[in-house]
């Protein structure tokens, strides 16, 4: 393994904190999609990226908000390469871009506990208690675990519409990878 250098490791803050262009609430950091900052001389830096799915729309605005960030720091040729190995997660999502999700009023995904295949379970789409007593759906307004599925995709690709039958607020969920 090797170690960054404090510039590398400026430059990585520097690139994290880049906002996602479909969700501006996160920072590229947060959300978990830069991988790495590494220096291959004074001026030039390499970045990779990990996009939330292979066909994200997104990476071609993110990496050019990367560019553009490292540019302005000084740095002469950015190169941004987009990393498929490992896959994005959900559990890539940090704890505060959790948090920040919530706020925002979208509930973020669940922990996904087993690394392998995402299984498919067929039933009905409210979540109660009973179909997962550990890890429901909450509403971000009111915390309400009685939440019913909408719709699988909402404003983008990644994101379910749900309505929770508590407040009758309707909300985003980011899906579980």
């Amino acid at each position: 393994m090797v170690t960054a250098t404090a510039l590398e490791a400026e430059l990585l803050g520097i690139a994290g904190a880049v906002p996602d262009p479909e969700l501006p609430v996160l920072t590229l950091q947060e959300l978990g999609v830069l991988r790495a900052v590494r220096l291959r001389d004074a001026d030039t830096v390499e970045v990779e990226l990990t996009p939330t799915y292979t066909g994200c729309p997104a990476v071609e605005a993110m990496s050019l908000d990367i560019e553009r960030a490292l540019r302005a720091h000084g740095m002469r040729e950015v190169t941004v390469r987009t990393v498929l190995k490992p896959a994005w997660s959900t559990d890539d999502i940090t704890a505060e871009g959790r948090r920040k999700l919530r706020e925002f009023g979208i509930a973020p995904p669940r922990p996904v506990r087993d690394p392998g295949p995402v299984a498919l379970r067929l039933g009905p789409t409210r979540t109660l208690q009973a179909s997962d007593p550990a890890d429901p759906v909450r509403c971000p307004h009111c915390g309400s675990a009685d939440t019913e599925l909408l719709s699988r995709f909402s404003s983008t690709a990644c994101k379910a519409l749900r309505r929770c039958l508590a407040c009758r607020e309707p909300f985003d969920h980011f899906k579980e990878l």
